[in-house]
């Protein structure tokens, strides 16, 4: 099952997709997609909806953030081995874990707006889950069954606010639209394997992260474990689960970062495509 958000900033409707790739109204069953409307239980609900029965959208709407707002936003830094090699890092012997500002949420195709004065704004896709029951101290044979969807995002970061600013990573990840996410909540049932899933960034028309999501240095099932071991994690929290190499930080021998104008794709197969321009 495809949940997406369908509709002009502020007043987007929660839809599915079917199988003949309409976008039907599902706002009468969940009215927002965040916190518990996306539990494991309520998707359960909805998967047994007769999806032929819900109105069909108008075409040519705009495609919202796939979530609305979330209780944590955590991501995962230096998780994939070429990308460490890249930023001349220490491979990290457990997850490195930092937090976005849930205020940075953006919708996959509204633009990333560089901060005033930027000139290390950068690109990271990342392969993106969905919390689905409360979740403390499990086990990794049991941390996939808490997930309940996933989604393409893109961890768009400020070097200089990042690395050079004080303090933790979440001041160069946190800018107003730095998180866009989605174009779909994939439900986890249609996803066999996350650990072998193809990912991958142009900029302008140029490829620059090409990689599978099994370069991950820790898999899911640790990060969600390692993650549960300090913290319970709340249904509807978000996890990002790190970039591959083909940063703009990471090209030798001169790094290149967005400048306004240009275009962003970033996709997770099975999961969708954002298409962004930076403004």
């Amino acid at each position: 099952m495809k949940l997406l958000r369908y509709g002009s900033i502020g007043k987007e409707k929660t839809c599915v997709l079917d199988l003949q790739g309409n976008i039907r109204d599902l706002s009468a069953h969940i009215k927002e997609l965040s916190g518990d409307s996306i539990s494991l239980q309520n998707l359960d609900k909805v998967k047994a909806l007769d999806f032929e029965k819900l109105p069909i959208c108008p075409e040519g709407d705009r495609i919202g953030s796939c979530l609305a707002d979330a209780p944590n936003f955590f991501c995962i830094g230096l998780n994939y081995a070429k990308h460490a090699a890249e930023t001349g890092s220490k491979l990290p012997e457990e997850p490195l874990v930092f937090n976005k500002s849930t205020s940075a949420i953006n919708g996959p195709y509204d633009d990333i707006k560089i901060p005033k004065g930027s000139v290390h704004t950068d690109w990271e896709v990342e392969l993106g889950l969905v919390i689905g029951k409360p979740c403390y101290q499990v086990s990794e044979d049991e941390a996939l069954n808490y997930v309940s969807a996933y989604f393409t995002a893109n961890d768009v970061s400020e070097r200089t606010y990042q690395k050079h600013r004080s303090g933790q990573w979440v001041k160069g990840k946190s800018s107003p639209t730095f998180a866009p996410i989605g174009p779909y909540l994939v439900t986890a049932d249609e996803i066999d394997n996350p650990q072998n899933l193809s990912i991958k960034t142009t900029i302008n028309g140029k490829v620059m992260q090409n990689s599978n999501t099994d370069d991950m240095i820790f898999s899911l099932k640790e990060i969600i474990s390692k993650l549960s071991e300090y913290m319970v994690l709340r249904t509807g929290d978000i996890i990002i689960t790190g970039t591959p190499e083909g940063v703009g930080a990471g090209i030798k021998p001169k790094p290149m970062f967005l400048r306004s104008g240009d275009t962003v794709e970033v996709e997770v197969e099975g999961l969708g495509c954002q298409k962004m321009k930076a403004i």
